[in-house]
Formats: C-alpha cells, structure tokens, sequence
C-alpha cells in the first residue's frame, strides 16, 4: 500500500522560509518520479514541482520557480520541498504525489503565509 506522510507547514510571514517534508513507504521510492502539488481554499490541485527518480532532474511551475527547491533522499525515502520568499498566494494545502497520481496523496500539510 503507497503511503505517503506530509510534514512541515506552519504560519509564516511573507518573506519566510519553510521545508516540507514527505516520508513513503510501500513501494520503491527510488524507481519513481515525486511531485510536489498544492491546493488553495475553494480551488483545485495545482502542481508545483516534480523530481526525477534520481534527482538529477528538476521542474518547477512558473509561479515558484527561483523561490521553492525540490529535493529527495532516496537512502530515507523521503522527499523535500524547500520554499524561501514566501508569498501570501502560496497558502495552501501541499501534498506530494507519486508520479501524476494525485490518488497517491497523503493528508497534506497546510502552509499558511500572512502577516
């Protein structure tokens, strides 16, 4: 069974610094790509950003690029989201997804930037 345990959100101030994390278990992390996707109140999943199964390929949406960091330690099965100069318009919930399976998604983990 894929299980996949968000972490790390918080209220943080425009500006701010946070880095989600997301434990796997249940399948061999190592073999696929993760994404990173996000919902606001009221919307849709958008996605964020998503890391190759190696690492060594990254991809971002327009509206993080330069500011957020995907990462992944395929040792700990986990996979990170480093986001600096946060903006109001990134709270969200965030969730990570194996592949573009958004079924795969944990319980996510709300990020709320505000003054």
């Amino acid at each position: 069974e894929v299980q996949l345990v968000e972490s790390g959100g918080g209220l943080v101030q425009p500006g701010g610094s946070l880095r989600l994390s997301c434990d796997a278990s249940g399948f061999t992390f190592s073999r696929y790509e993760m994404n990173w996707v996000r919902q606001a109140l009221g919307k849709g999943l958008v996605w964020v950003s998503s890391i190759s199964s190696s690492g060594r390929s990254t991809y971002y949406a327009e509206s993080v690029k330069g500011r957020f960091t995907i990462a992944r330690d395929n040792a700990k099965k986990t996979l990170y989201l480093q986001m600096d100069n946060l903006r109001t318009d990134d709270t969200a919930v965030y969730y990570c997804v194996r592949s573009m399976d958004y079924e795969t998604r944990g319980q996510g983990t709300q990020v709320t930037v505000s003054s």
